[in-house]
């Protein structure tokens, strides 16, 4: 699309379609509202034909309209699933900075969407491993010696692997946290017993850090700071049952073992 073209209805419908999805790519990989907000309308205010833009954005659902001549235009998608990885977001920050500084076409736009959500993930073996890794240090933290690190390193390895599994069938966050947090307690207690380590704490609170909701919480205090209070409190409650899910498996095997 050249700059001396004027913006059709059928392309402006695509303009909308093209920052919903952008959105969408964004919200479905951990980014702030306020970010998703921003990114959308920027996209639809770069052409000047579209005169007014408003976004509405909620952790499970974008809601967008546009101006569009004497029309308005709007569009809703839901979002059904959320995960992390800040490469999409990343992917789609410099998609947007690139689109509203250039004159793009909405049908290159769309492909280059397509193609960010496209982007494969890490390697299992990778996010396994890292996952070990993570716990083993975290170990030290919490006054572990070189024997708690190699059991945190066990114990991360084998629940961050279950964990993905469980989320390859789209188990609930609050049950895949449950079954997470209770294999790291009963790993713990198993290395304990057969007499290889004997600080149970340091190795039980490590290996349940990949569990910990830390990005929902940084993105709750963010949302809200910035004043969206809606997305802010649902991300809240959200870090706040998977705090609850790793407690509650982690003192249902304390519980039981002592």
């Amino acid at each position: 699309m050249n700059s001396n073209k004027k913006l059709s209805k059928k392309e402006a419908k695509k303009l909308l379609l093209l920052a919903t999805l952008a959105g969408r790519i964004m919200l479905r990989n951990g980014a702030e509202t306020y970010r998703v907000e921003d990114t959308i309308e920027r996209i639809c205010k770069s052409r000047k034909e579209v005169k007014y833009a408003n976004v509405f954005s909620t952790p499970t659902g974008i809601f967008v309209s546009i101006e569009f001549g004497e029309e308005v235009l709007s569009h809703i998608m839901r979002i059904k699933s959320t995960k992390i990885d800040l490469n999409k977001i990343d992917q789609v920050n410099q998609f947007s900075r690139e689109f509203v500084n250039s004159q793009m076409s909405t049908e290159e736009g769309l492909k280059r969407l397509r193609e960010i959500d496209k982007i494969e993930d890490y390697k299992p073996i990778i996010k396994y491993l890292a996952g070990g890794i993570s716990c083993s240090f975290f170990s030290l933290l919490f006054q572990g010696g070189y024997r708690e690190f190699l059991a945190s390193f066990f114990i991360g390895f084998i629940v961050t692997l279950i964990v993905g599994r469980l989320n390859k069938y789209k188990v609930t966050f609050f049950i895949s946290n449950f079954i997470g947090a209770i294999i790291a307690s009963v790993l713990s207690i198993s290395i304990s017993n057969i007499g290889f380590s004997q600080n149970i704490n340091a190795m039980i609170i490590a290996s349940i850090m990949p569990l910990v909701p830390g990005v929902a919480i940084t993105n709750a205090m963010r949302d809200t700071i910035s004043g969206d209070f809606v997305s802010g409190l649902s991300r809240a409650i959200e870090a706040i049952f998977s705090a609850l899910a790793i407690a509650f498996g982690v003192g249902f095997v304390l519980n039981i073992y002592f």
